[in-house]
């Protein structure tokens, strides 16, 4: 099918454009509107025919009665069915693909909008979270709790710890401290 349906006749279209040949080109434009057409409908027909014997078969028996220059499958198609009715509707069909355009304008910057409200929000709500967090993990450390955390390779402070440094350390040797003994050490002045 792919070889058949869309590389060959890719490949013709190719040399009837570069030529110029306007017979050729016409010629490919109507296998190309009824191929658009069949891939369209068989998008649907294989959902419910796929169960039919030799169903495959026919499709690739129709692609080959399409392209055929003895049969001339497209032309015959397009100039019976497609044009008349292509021909009989193109001003109802103009209008709705307008419509459908604006439509479509219209909807993608109505969500668009709303899409750039809820981002700016969320940025906004996370700043204001991760600032507070920032400012807590801040407050919950005292002096006397920054000197136990070694930096940078330097010695560890010799002599007894600092008071409040005996509590239980984290996975990574912070220590840890509740939120009441900060809050208790913040508000004794230390």
């Amino acid at each position: 099918m792919l070889i058949f349906g869309t590389l060959y006749p890719a490949y013709y279209s190719y040399k009837a454009v570069k030529s110029k040949d306007i017979k050729e080109y016409v010629k490919w434009m109507m296998y190309w509107i009824i191929f658009a057409l069949f891939t369209t409908a068989e998008t649907f027909t294989d959902i419910f025919l796929c169960w039919f014997p030799f169903y495959y078969e026919l499709k690739i028996a129709f692609v080959a009665w399409l392209l055929s220059p003895y049969t001339k499958g497209s032309s015959l198609l397009y100039r019976k069915f497609v044009h008349p009715t292509l021909s009989s509707k193109e001003k109802e069909i103009d209008d709705c693909l307008v419509q459908a355009k604006d439509r479509s304008y219209d909807a993608l910057v109505h969500f668009g909008k709303r899409g750039l409200n809820v981002a700016a929000t969320a940025a906004v709500m996370a700043a204001s979270k991760g600032q507070g967090a920032l400012s807590e993990r801040l407050r919950s450390f005292s002096m006397q709790d920054l000197t136990t955390i070694r930096g940078d390779g330097a010695p560890a402070p010799s002599g007894p710890p600092p008071p409040g440094s005996g509590r239980a350390s984290g996975k990574h040797g912070q220590p840890k401290m509740s939120r009441s003994a900060s809050e208790s050490a913040g508000s004794s002045g230390i």
